[in-house]
């Protein structure tokens, strides 16, 4: 007998065993639960406590309204961090809606390359501080013989931007954004030079404003009126169609953007796949007139053959791979209205989409493209000089 009791008592002793006269733990009060409310809806409670405050809430309607204000409030807190959504988002979220309510004023398709860059790069630059606008930019361009630069900041390159777009702002009926003796200036150097010098201090922070309302009303004036594709736009030594202008403001914008990304260290993305495509194909339908261009100053060597106009003649093929791609046949010979045949192809040129663009741009050496060569060695490096030669300031 006194051996079976000895027993139960060791089992009353042991490990994770519960004495009768233990009395449950109670659960905390409203003054603590209350207490953990901010806690609680920053997330920042414990799982017991989290499970404690939600029994609570189920039955205590002042803390439960407390609770859903609290919340409210940490959302507001929370700031949306715009520049990290995907690049590709806002077209995707602008067709969903269009599919399903179309625009009463609809914007061009070949206006969309121009609305898209100018929109992106205006989300950079929102929520760029004081001290960044005047971070020390480099415009670098290839004239011809060599790569040029020029220093500027972060606001310079808006205003750059300002004053080149004035020349499509005025070729469909906008004011000038140049004021005074620099109106109607011709080339994009010089309108940029002319705003710089006329400016009564550097440009700051505040030059977003009248470059980004140029760029809408820009969007705005071809909507409405349809834009007259034949239009030119002079750019003072050639012009362009307005499309095709409008589509290398678009080109420039983003080759700009990636320049003031790079000076206040924020990663940028290159534009769309369909949008590259264009901005790449309007290169390529350039490069005949630059290579024309470059043997009448000396640049390049003379051409080895002489055709009619619209006959066939000696070609290089551009093979443009990844985002953006595709293949171009580029004539070789003079005059530049010669043909581009497949038959008389001599070299093969392929480079990815991206290095192309900034080779167009002046961003990278014709000598120092990541191309894959194949042909005749002279007639890829007219191409890549003609290339290069097609940048500008």
């Amino acid at each position: 007998m006194s051996t079976g009791q000895g027993r139960c008592e060791e089992a009353d002793r042991s490990p994770g065993a519960v004495r009768r006269d233990e009395a449950p733990a109670r659960p905390p009060d409203h003054g603590v639960l209350k207490s953990l409310l901010g806690a609680w809806a920053l997330a920042a409670c414990s799982a017991e406590e989290t499970a404690a405050v939600e029994e609570h809430l189920g039955g205590c309607g002042p803390c439960a309204d407390e609770a859903r204000r609290l919340r409210e409030a940490v959302g507001l807190l929370q700031r949306p961090e715009s520049l990290d959504l995907d690049p590709g988002l806002r077209t995707r979220v602008l067709d969903g809606c269009l599919e399903r309510r179309p625009p009463r004023v609809p914007v061009p398709d070949w206006a969309g390359p121009y609305d898209t860059e100018t929109a992106r790069l205006d989300s950079l630059l929102r929520d760029m501080g004081d001290a960044e606008w005047h971070a020390p930019v480099r415009l670098r361009w290839f004239d011809g013989t060599g790569p040029a630069s020029r220093r500027t900041t972060v606001a310079g390159v808006i205003a750059h931007l300002l004053s080149v777009d004035g020349l499509v702002a005025v070729a469909v009926g906008m004011e000038d954004p140049l004021a005074g003796s620099a109106a109607g200036t011709a080339t994009p150097q010089e309108r940029t030079e002319a705003y710089w010098r006329d400016a009564r201090t550097p440009p700051t922070r505040s030059v977003r404003v009248p470059w980004r309302e140029q760029s809408r009303s820009l969007v705005r004036a071809v909507s409405f009126t349809g834009g007259d594709r034949e239009t030119p736009v002079d750019y003072g030594g050639f012009a362009l169609p307005l499309p095709d202008a409008l589509l290398d403001r678009a080109f420039e914008c983003w080759i700009h953007a990636e320049d003031i990304a790079e000076a206040v260290a924020y990663p940028y993305e290159p534009p769309a796949p369909r949008h590259l495509h264009r901005m790449v194909d309007l290169a390529a339908r350039m490069l005949p007139a630059a290579l024309a261009a470059r043997r009448r100053t000396g640049a390049a060597p003379p051409a080895r053959h002489l055709v009619p106009v619209g006959g066939p003649g000696r070609s290089v093929r551009l093979e443009i791979e990844g985002s953006g791609g595709g293949q171009w046949l580029i004539p070789l010979d003079s005059p530049p209205g010669a043909d581009a045949s497949a038959g008389h192809e001599v070299a093969h040129l392929a480079l990815d989409g991206v290095e192309f663009c900034r080779l167009a741009a002046g961003h990278v050496p014709p000598e120092e493209a990541a191309a894959g060569r194949m042909g005749d060695r002279e007639a890829i490096r007219d191409v890549l000089g003609a290339a290069a030669s097609l940048s500008r300031m």
